[in-house]
């Protein structure tokens, strides 16, 4: 189980990190700015970011309830 908490604390660490990150960016978390989610295959269009609505800032990034 040692290896599976460090696992997870590690994870959990990195996540903080990219949130701090974003934030002094002024960017969504979720799409990094973009504002969409990009699309995997050359067909599909690609999505609004849940996260921000689309507009890709962080001051409308909501995080997702779990």
């Amino acid at each position: 189980m040692g290896l599976l908490n460090s696992f997870s604390n590690w994870r959990a660490e990195r996540y903080e990190k990219h949130l701090s990150t974003m934030e002094a960016l002024g960017k969504c978390p979720d799409c990094k700015g973009r504002g969409f989610i990009p699309a995997f295959t050359a067909y599909t269009v690609p999505i609004d970011c849940p996260g921000c609505n689309g507009s890709g800032l962080y001051s409308d990034w909501t995080p997702e309830t779990e």
